[in-house]
């Protein structure tokens, strides 16, 4: 079976189902590991949520 013919049958899914099998494709693309700045970066986002919080979306005033 072609690439091309799995794309065509995802274009027959029902859009009730797609969120299933969206998950169930993403289960077959391989992870990378975040370089090492990227896990720095993580690690200091997951302190500052810890200590401050976060601020909803609705409540920035984007003016």
């Amino acid at each position: 079976m072609s690439k091309d013919m799995v794309k065509s049958l995802i274009d027959l899914i029902d859009d009730r189902d797609m969120d299933t099998i969206f998950k169930v494709l993403v289960k077959f693309v391989p992870e990378e590991s975040p370089l090492p700045d990227e896990a720095a970066a993580i690690e200091r986002a997951n302190k500052s949520i810890a200590a401050y919080g976060t601020i909803p979306h609705e409540a920035i005033n984007w003016d």
